[in-house]
């Protein structure tokens, strides 16, 4: 019988090359990958699917996309074992990740998981004592096979079963790629991406604006999260903020994503950004909001300005104000 393991496949060196070696098994292989609001791989308002479909249409596989959900931001607000250096949960999302593909294994008819993992190679979720609390919390305890790694490990079931030549599989350690290079040359595994990137909440300088999402927040928004990574952020009021498009780019985007309710914000008497208020405000935050957006404008200092603010579906409200505030104005609002 033809047994069907089911693959973490983010497109990157690691995955890809255990789904090959599983592959050249004989092992039916079927691929899972997950986007994430946090991804730095692709575009600003993507996930990081785009390398893993390009692997599966390469190696002829089927593959599930799913999103990493309001489940994960809880995941993220209240990891079990902690940060990194940033507000990256990196333990509790493999955990979550791998209860993810536990509970799709049957619906795939998978007989088990296989992930990149090398022992060794990323400082908090790949040490020996790590990976087993992930794969003992995920529920796949036997049933996680890690190929380039897999013989610094108790065999799997797997392996015990004889599905997999154990003798076959590898045993990589360590942070270098110069093991997996090579592997990949032999294995004819070409295009594969630089293993920079990854996912932004690594990044202690992304923290705050996480940080600030989760306290002001009444309900989490994927969206809301999504757009961290987009312009210039100001806090104006406790449910209210300010967005502010640093390009061309930035402002398409952020003027797409407004939302019924939410206002946008710009200066009429020349180019402007884009300026997205989120949540309810008052006169006083609207002027406040006002004042931010024209330190990015050409407009003179000091002087008065005239702006529109349009809130979506209910219509628009010109009005005035002073483009009086220096950069420690702006620090006072700014989340960083």
């Amino acid at each position: 019988m033809k047994r069907k393991a089911l693959a973490l496949l983010s497109g990157g060196l690691d995955s890809t090359l255990a789904v090959k070696l599983m592959l050249d098994h004989g092992i039916d292989v079927e691929a899972l990958n997950f986007t994430s609001p946090f991804c730095t791989c692709t575009g600003k308002n993507a996930g990081c699917k785009s390398e893993a479909l390009r692997v599966a249409e390469e190696f002829g596989i089927p593959i599930k996309v799913m999103s990493k959900g309001i489940d994960y931001l809880e995941v993220v607000r209240r990891p079990r074992y902690g940060y990194g250096k940033g507000i990256n949960p990196c333990i509790d999302c493999r955990i979550y990740l791998l209860s993810r593909a536990r509970e799709y294994m049957a619906e795939s008819g998978a007989d088990f998981v296989i992930t990149g993992e090398v022992l060794g190679q990323r400082p908090m979720s790949q040490r020996r004592a790590t990976l087993e609390i992930i794969e003992r919390d995920s529920g796949l305890q036997g049933l996680l096979l890690r190929p380039l790694s897999a013989k610094h490990f108790p065999p799997t079931i797997a392996e015990e079963r004889g599905w997999v030549d154990r003798e076959a599989l590898l045993a990589i350690q360590g942070r270098s790629r110069k093991e997996q290079m090579e592997l990949a040359d032999e294995l004819e595994v070409n295009n594969y991406p630089c293993p920079a990137g990854g996912c932004m909440l690594t990044e202690p300088a992304f923290a705050p604006k996480v940080k600030d999402l989760f306290t002001h927040c009444t309900a989490l928004n994927l969206r809301d999260f999504r757009l961290l990574k987009v312009g210039r952020h100001f806090r104006i009021g406790p449910e209210t903020k300010l967005l502010v498009g640093r390009n061309e780019a930035e402002n398409s985007l952020l003027e797409a994503q407004l939302q019924d309710g939410e206002s946008s914000l710009r200066w009429l008497d020349g180019s402007s950004p884009f300026g997205l208020i989120t949540g309810e405000y008052n006169e006083e935050q609207l002027v406040a909001a006002a004042r931010i957006l024209l330190r990015y404008t050409k407009a003179e200092p000091g002087s008065t300005c005239n702006l529109r603010v349009n809130i979506k579906d209910s219509g628009e409200h010109p009005f005035a104000c002073g483009n009086d505030f220096g950069e420690a104005d702006i620090d006072r609002y700014r989340i960083a």
